[in-house]
C-alpha cells in the first residue's frame, strides 16, 4: 500500500523487546536493527523502550536518544511474558501517554488497547510446519493470536508471503497490513577477503576444506538439518568430495535430534557444529564460506541469505514461504523436502565455479535492495496511520457515547 506521510508533530512511541531472546534469533537482531535504524530517521518522535534487564546491554548504542524502561527478568519466561504484556503494559502504556506501541512479534500481541497498536508479524508457521510447536504453542499461535491480531491498528508483514497469509488465516483486512521487508547492515555484512576469513574460521572450528554453510538455530523440523544432513552425506559418498559442512545456530526446539544425527553419520568429523555465532563475528564466516545453503522448509522472510550475498557467498536455497521472493533469482532453488535434490545441488554448485562465481555477483546486485533505513522511514508512516486510525476509533466512540 502506499505510505501515508507522517505527522508533523513527533509522536511517542513506546516497543516491546522483549522477544529478542539475547539478540539469538532472527526476531533479536530485526528488532535491535530496527532501533537503531529508526533513532537515526527521525528527531521529533521520542521513543521509549521496554527492556528486560539482562538485555539492556544490547540497546547500549541507542543511549542517550532512546528512553529506556527496564522489564524485570523474573517476567522473561513465555507464560509470565504474556501475562505481563497483557496486564501490566497497558497500564505502562497509559502512565507513559504513549501515542503508538509496537509489539514486533505475535507471541506479545496485546487485546487492551491503551493507544494506538502496532504489530510486526514475520511468519504463520503455525498453519504451515506441522509439529513445528508443542500443542499449546501450536493453539495459541492458530487460535489466540487471531483474536489477538485482528485488534492492532495497524500490522505490519515483513513479506507478501505473510501478507497473505494474515489475509487467509487470521482474516485481517489488507487496507491494515503494510508490507516492509527486513533489511540488512550494509556496514557490517560486505564482501571481504576470503583467505583472510578462511584462515580465522579455519583457527576457530578446525573447517580446513572447501565448506558449505547454513546459519540458522537448530531447530528440527522446521530448519531441515536432518535434511541437509542427509542430502550432505549422499553427495560424500556419490563424488567423494573434500568439502565440510558447518552449521552455525544456537539450540532451540528439537535441536537434540540434529545432533544425534550428527554423530551418527558416516561423515561425521566434516561437519562442524559451531553453536550460536555473535552477530559481529557472522560476516566473516560468511566471506569465508564457499557456498552458503538454506534448506529451511518455511520462512517468512530468511534473513541469513541475503546477509551471505551480501558478502559475497553464493546462495543455494529453499523457495519455500517468503524464500522464493526473497532470494528472486540471485540464488540457485532446491527441493527441501527432497535430500536427492540437495545432494545434486550441492554436487553441481561444488563443481561448477563458475555457477558460484555467478551467484555471487547476482547476490550482491540483490543484496542492496535490502536496508534497515529504508525500513525505517516505512515503519515511522506505520506509526503515524495507526496513530491516526486509533484517533478516528477513540472519536467515533466518543460520538456513540
Amino acid at each position: 500500500m502506499v505510505a501515508d506521510a507522517a505527522p508533523a508533530q513527533g509522536m511517542r512511541i513506546g516497543i516491546s523487546t522483549s522477544v529478542i531472546q539475547n539478540g539469538r534469533s532472527g526476531v533479536g537482531q530485526h528488532v535491535l536493527s530496527l532501533v537503531r535504524a529508526l533513532a537515526d530517521e527521525t528527531q521529533r518522535d521520542e521513543f521509549i523502550l521496554f527492556v528486560l534487564e539482562h538485555d539492556l546491554p544490547l540497546f547500549a548504542f541507542a543511549n542517550p536518544a532512546i528512553r529506556f524502561v527496564p522489564v524485570p527478568e523474573r517476567f522473561r519466561p513465555p507464560v509470565r511474558n504474556i501475562a505481563w504484556h497483557q496486564f501490566a503494559l497497558p497500564v505502562l502504556a497509559r502512565r507513559l501517554r504513549l501515542d503508538v506501541l509496537h509489539v514486533p512479534s505475535y507471541r506479545r500481541l496485546l487485546w487492551a488497547r491503551p493507544c494506538a497498536l502496532v504489530a510486526t508479524i514475520h511468519d504463520l508457521a503455525p498453519f504451515r510446519v506441522s509439529g513445528k510447536y508443542d500443542p499449546m504453542r501450536m493453539f495459541y499461535g492458530r487460535i489466540a493470536v487471531r483474536k489477538l491480531a485482528r485488534r492492532q491498528d495497524q500490522v505490519i508483514a515483513v513479506s507478501r508471503d505473510t501478507a497473505n497469509d494474515l489475509i487467509r488465516w487470521y482474516g485481517i483486512d489488507e487496507k491494515r497490513i503494510t508490507v516492509i521487508p527486513n533489511g540488512i547492515d550494509h556496514h557490517r555484512f560486505q564482501p571481504g577477503s576470503p583467505a583472510k576469513a578462511k584462515a580465522s574460521i579455519c583457527r576457530r572450528t578446525g573447517a580446513n576444506r572447501p565448506f558449505f554453510l547454513y546459519v540458522a538455530r537448530l531447530e528440527h523440523p522446521a530448519k531441515n538439518h536432518v535434511r541437509l544432513i542427509a542430502g550432505f552425506e549422499r553427495f560424500k559418498t556419490q563424488t567423494g568430495s573434500p568439502w565440510q559442512l558447518v552449521l552455525a545456530g544456537s539450540d532451540w526446539h528439537g535441536a537434540e535430534v540434529i545432533h544425534q544425527r550428527v554423530l551418527r553419520s558416516p561423515f561425521t568429523s566434516d561437519i562442524h557444529r559451531l553453536g550460536f555465532v555473535e552477530p559481529n563475528d557472522l560476516p566473516c564466516l560468511y566471506q569465508a564460506a564457499d557456498l552458503f545453503v538454506f534448506p529451511s522448509l518455511h520462512e517468512g522472510f530468511g534473513m541469513p541469505p541475503i546477509e551471505a550475498m551480501a558478502c559475497g557467498c553464493p546462495v543455494m536455497s529453499s523457495a519455500r514461504g517468503a524464500l522464493a521472493d526473497v532470494v528472486g533469482d540471485a540464488a540457485a532453488l532446491v527441493d527441501p523436502d527432497d535430500e536427492k535434490d540437495i545432494a545434486s545441488g550441492l554436487a553441481r554448485l561444488s563443481a561448477d565455479k563458475g555457477e558460484r562465481d555467478r551467484l555471487r555477483a547476482a547476490g550482491l546486485t540483490h543484496a542492496r535492495r535490502f536496508d534497515w533505513h529504508n525500513a525505517a522511514r516505512h515503519t515511522l508512516d506505520v506509526y503515524a496511520r495507526a496513530g491516526a486510525r486509533h484517533g478516528h476509533l477513540q472519536a467515533a466512540r466518543s460520538g456513540l457515547g
